[in-house]
C-alpha cells in the first residue's frame, strides 16, 4: 500500500463521516462546521487527483467565502444560544487536541521521512501539468472563450437585475 492509497482511504472516510454528521446534527452551526471539514477533505481528494486549481478553489470559495456567509446568517438568526456551544465541553477540547497532534505527526513525517527526489513518470508529469493554473487559463481563453464570455454576461445581467430589484425596494 502506498501513501496515496492510504491518504485516499483516510480522506474518503472523513468525507463520508462528516457528510453523515452534517445531516444528523440538530445544531445548524455544528452542521456547518462538519460541512467545512467535508470541504477540506474533498480538497484533499482533489489534490490526490493532481487537480491543484480545483482544490484551491474548493477551499477558498466554498470553505472560505460561502461558509463564512452561511455562518454569519446562522449567527444572526440564533444569537442567544450560540455562546453556550463550547462552554465546558471537555470532549470537544480533547478532540481538537487529538486532531492537532495527528496533523502535527503527519507534517513531521512528511518533513523528515518524505522523499521528494523521486523522478516522475511521463503520465504523472502530464497529470500535474494539466491541473496548473496556466494550463486551465490557456484552455479557458483559447478553446472555451465563448462559454466563458457568456457566463460573464450572465453574471453581469444577474448583478444588474439584483441592483434594480434592490433599488425598487428602497424607494
Amino acid at each position: 500500500m502506498n501513501i496515496q492509497l492510504i491518504l485516499f482511504f483516510v480522506l474518503a472516510s472523513v468525507a463520508a463521516v462528516t457528510a453523515v454528521m452534517m445531516i444528523t446534527r440538530k445544531n445548524a452551526v455544528i452542521s456547518a462546521v462538519f460541512l467545512v471539514l467535508n470541504f477540506f477533505s474533498l480538497a484533499g481528494l482533489y489534490l490526490l487527483l493532481n487537480a491543484q486549481f480545483i482544490a484551491v478553489v474548493q477551499v477558498i470559495v466554498y470553505a472560505g467565502a460561502i461558509m463564512v456567509l452561511f455562518l454569519f446568517v446562522l449567527m444572526l438568526l440564533n444569537t442567544e444560544t450560540e455562546h453556550k456551544l463550547f462552554v465546558d465541553k471537555r470532549g470537544i477540547k480533547f478532540f481538537a487536541i487529538l486532531v492537532s497532534a495527528f496533523v502535527f505527526v503527519q507534517l513531521a513525517f512528511l518533513i523528515f521521512k518524505g522523499n521528494p527526489t523521486r523522478t516522475l513518470t511521463p503520465d504523472e508529469a502530464a497529470s500535474i501539468n494539466s491541473g496548473t493554473i496556466q494550463t486551465i487559463g490557456h484552455e479557458l481563453y483559447t478553446n472555451y472563450i465563448i462559454p466563458f464570455e457568456v457566463a460573464g454576461f450572465l453574471l453581469l445581467a444577474t448583478t444588474i437585475g439584483a441592483l434594480v430589484l434592490a433599488k425598487k425596494k428602497f424607494e
